[in-house]
């Protein structure tokens, strides 16, 4: 069985496109499936449109929260309700082409994989949102000490062994695509060019681009740590060297700059110092959050296979 989890929040302008499109994907490579949509907090008609098209076809199910949790906390729900053999994640705003499942689905069964992840070789729509997400991936790179995880993102099918392994991880600030690298396992990619958004407003604003970029780096990642020490002992080094020749000019009877130099110093080490409690900040409040051990969301209703079988709580 395949089961394909996709995240909705507030996308009633493409709802009709994404079943259109993603349903035939679907069946062109198996008919044993079912689709997940996770309505998270939506205030729109997005839940009632896929309701519609749940009575229409019963493969097509509605996990409802109680609130707005997140676009990782919505796929998080939707992978532990999921009951494939396959399960697979794709975003809803049809960035990912759902045409390209069939291509991960055929690559996994010919190869043997555990994961087949999208790799993004190009991409379409705005210029400043792409150079944002190419330098984060390529930043991630190299400081996410995380192999082949470039230009990476959510658009994956795995074995049920692998969603076993991401979801046993129960950390509550989460990044599915480091926790599905980090998990192993036999991994293979499929290139794709990411469209554009299909319809209506980015719901992944620069805002949360950027909060979903520090997630995944603070949690991955010990570079901002170790910028702290270089920076630190740069700054160490190059003032004792500094102190040093003002010694040494002191003694020899040459002048010396007054007070400027002293002043400028003082700024740089207290910037410096700002920026190490703001590193070590981020870090303190993830584990703040850790240790508060908070449900990762709350579920609203499951409107399953069956009528009958509609779960709350």
């Amino acid at each position: 069985m395949f089961s394909l989890v996709i995240p909705v929040f507030n996308e009633e302008k493409l709802i009709d496109e994404l079943v259109r499109r993603t349903i035939p994907a679907i069946e062109s490579f198996t008919d044993d499936y079912e689709v997940i949509f996770v309505d998270d907090g939506s205030t729109d008609r997005s839940a009632g449109m896929i309701l519609g098209y749940r009575e229409k076809n019963k493969k097509i199910k509605l996990l409802s929260l109680s609130r707005n949790f997140g676009h990782q906390a919505a796929y998080t729900a939707g992978l532990e309700y999921s009951s494939g053999d396959i399960a697979g994640m794709m975003d809803g705003d049809l960035q990912d082409p759902p045409e390209i499942l069939r291509d991960m689905y055929n690559k996994m069964k010919e190869e043997d994989l555990d994961v087949v992840s999208g790799i993004r070789s190009g991409r379409k729509g705005s210029r400043g949102r792409n150079l944002t997400s190419r330098t984060f991936h390529a930043l991630f790179r190299h400081a996410g000490d995380l192999a082949n995880i470039e230009n990476s993102g959510n658009f994956s099918i795995m074995k049920r062994i692998v969603v076993d392994a991401v979801l046993s991880m129960r950390e509550k600030v989460r990044y599915l695509p480091g926790l599905r690298a980090f998990a192993g396992f036999r991994q293979g990619y499929v290139e794709y060019v990411r469209d554009g958004r299909y319809g209506g407003r980015p719901k992944m604003t620069f805002a949360n681009l950027f909060t979903l970029a520090g997630d995944a780096i603070f949690s991955f990642s010990k570079l901002p740590v170790r910028i702290c020490l270089i920076l630190g002992m740069t700054g160490t080094v190059v003032f004792l060297g500094a102190g040093i020749y003002l010694l040494i000019a002191r003694a020899a009877g040459a002048a010396v700059p007054g007070w400027s130099p002293a002043l400028l110093s003082l700024y740089f080490l207290g910037s410096v110092q700002l920026v190490f409690l703001g590193i070590l900040g981020e870090y303190i409040y993830r584990n703040y959050k850790e240790s508060q051990n908070r449900p990762i969301y709350f579920a609203r209703k499951f409107y399953d296979e069956y009528d009958g079988n509609e779960e709350e709580g």
